[in-house]
């Protein structure tokens, strides 16, 4: 009786949980989309936000550089709006509101292929909005190239004020991209 019991528990927690990370993940966009990106040196130029509309900020802050720059995906409320590669930011207008966003970092190197962050915010009209998305991890061992994998690789969403968001938007390059066909 017991033993049906604990199944059932866990059964009922494997469900919820399921239930939960396809909620979550519904401000990502389709799996299977890529993007093609190019990163140019801008000079950052101020962007304002479109009348009756707010303005969002997303700057890739990578930690580390193993092989290449890691490309973190962008999605608001289940659909992708860009990419960022290595330490890029791109910027996109969105209406007033409640919204979800998303970046995730895909490699084969990553437990599951696959890393997601997670953030929300309700937009005001006219208001510029800052995220962070901190990729980390790097090589393991000393000087053998490995990969940490699951327990050191991370990748991070969260909210900056607007004076770090500016300073990061100056370290950083400008993000280009749109989805491969």
């Amino acid at each position: 009786m017991k033993a049906a019991l604990v199944v059932i528990l866990l059964a009922a927690s494997a469900l919820a949980q399921d239930i939960s990370t396809a909620a979550a993940e519904s401000a990502c966009g389709p799996s299977d989309t890529q993007f093609a990106i190019k990163t140019k040196v801008s000079d950052h130029p101020t962007a304002q936000p479109d009348p009756g509309r707010a303005l969002v900020y997303l700057i890739e802050e990578q930690k580390f550089r193993a092989f290449r720059d890691v490309t973190a995906r962008v999605g608001l409320d289940g659909a992708w709006v860009g990419a960022n590669r290595g330490n890029s930011y791109l910027s996109f207008p969105v209406d007033p509101g409640e919204h979800h966003l998303c970046t995730d970092w895909i490699s084969e190197w990553l437990p599951g292929g696959r890393l997601v962050s997670l953030a929300n915010f309700t937009a005001e009209p006219g208001k510029i909005y800052y995220f962070r998305a901190r990729t980390t991890g790097g090589p393991s061992g000393i000087g053998d190239g490995r990969w940490e994998g699951a327990d050191g690789a991370s990748i991070d969403l969260d909210p900056v004020n607007s004076d770090e968001g500016k300073l990061m938007i100056a370290r950083s390059v400008l993000s280009v991209s749109h989805p491969k066909k």
